[in-house]
């Protein structure tokens, strides 16, 4: 194959991902439209639920975790005309929606893609209407119903699926569920465990944004010879995917970022920047010791930034999207979509929000 038909075929493996994407979009949102129209009818209280969903849907985001599904579908050898592809591919915007909703008020974050975050927004309102009770329990509480509500959407989408498609589906969920417990739980023990953060990280953030995904269209394409390819690449990209996110957290801006920067530090969390800075510089261990809540977040970004340790989780981040790129080189795709998904990889491992 000449050079120009490999950039041809990368081309419309792209374009054939888009045109799937736009059709994910709209299904989206006409979902949201005819749930709110239908609870109109039945009770117009109620669509404010609906919205606080659709408010978070439309505000933007990567679309990462049905863009991975949508690629896996293609590069199985899925049809791009699959109608099933779109509802899956939904469905997984929709449990991110669920994810990042409740996440914003287990980490009491305020602002999310430039706005205030749901429960904030609410609060507000009840403060507003000058309803009785507590304003803040009033806004939390209608942010994990909104959550709760996007899960039901969700499930109901890949309701129809094949039973190996369910399968791949219940397995991402749960791993999701107890990798935010777990992370959760370390933040409250606040005791530095490399192996855990390194777990957490894997079933909370790659398994759940990159390899499941991927193993979902493949499964909707019934093209199962794919999965050690997928969690191959999925490892890979999913712990560059993390390293990148833990950088932009400690090192972004946050009028890039669309949130506040350094919450991991004031949460004490302990994420793989954290574990391979502990690692490598003792200084920073110990600093940090056996109770992180005593330490400072400038003092510790300024000891991050003394020791540049950026520069070590960068090229971390670089061996890992090598990695990504050499299972997927040779691993029979359909064509074109070895190329693509090196893009992608290297689109995740180096954004900038």
């Amino acid at each position: 194959m000449t050079a120009v038909e490999d950039t041809t075929q990368s081309l419309n493996a792209g374009v054939l991902r888009q045109q799937v994407m736009e059709r994910v979009e709209r299904r989206l949102a006409e979902l949201l439209r005819d749930e709110r129209n239908s609870w109109h009818q039945l009770n117009p209280d109620s669509v404010e639920l609906i919205d606080c969903v659709a408010d978070m849907v439309a505000s933007g985001g990567k679309r990462l975790r049905p863009a991975f599904c949508v690629s896996g579908y293609l590069a199985a050898g899925g049809s791009p005309d699959s109608a099933a592809i779109v509802d899956v591919a939904a469905a997984l915007e929709l449990l991110h929606t669920f994810a990042l909703l409740h996440d914003d008020v287990m980490d009491g974050s305020q602002v999310r893609r430039n706005a205030p975050t749901a429960h904030v927004r609410h609060s507000e309102l009840h403060r507003r209407r000058s309803w009785k009770g507590e304003a803040r329990r009033y806004g939390e509480s209608v942010a994990v119903l909104a959550g709760n509500l996007a899960s039901v959407f969700a499930n109901r989408l890949v309701a129809g699926s094949p039973p190996q498609v369910a399968a791949v589906w219940g397995e991402l969920c749960s791993e999701l569920m107890m990798g935010q417990f777990l992370d959760i739980r370390a933040a409250a023990r606040c005791q530095p465990d490399a192996d855990l953060a390194r777990w957490i990280a894997r079933f909370k953030s790659g398994r759940y944004t990159i390899q499941r995904p991927l193993w979902l269209g493949a499964a909707l394409a019934g093209n199962t010879a794919l999965s050690q390819t997928f969690e191959e690449y999925g490892s890979a990209v999913g712990e560059a995917f993390q390293l990148r996110d833990d950088l932009l957290d400690a090192f972004g801006d946050p009028r890039v970022t669309g949130k506040p920067n350094r919450l991991d530090f004031a949460g004490h969390k302990m994420t793989l920047l954290m574990c391979f800075a502990m690692a490598d510089e003792p200084s920073i261990a110990t600093l940090m010791g056996d109770d992180w809540s005593a330490v400072a977040p400038q003092e510790l970004y300024d000891l991050l930034v003394e020791h540049r340790v950026h520069e070590r989780v960068e090229a971390l981040i670089e061996k890992q999207v090598e990695a990504a790129q050499a299972a997927v080189r040779d691993a029979g795709l359909a064509p074109g979509w070895a190329e693509e998904l090196t893009a992608m990889a290297v689109s995740v491992a180096y954004r900038d929000c």
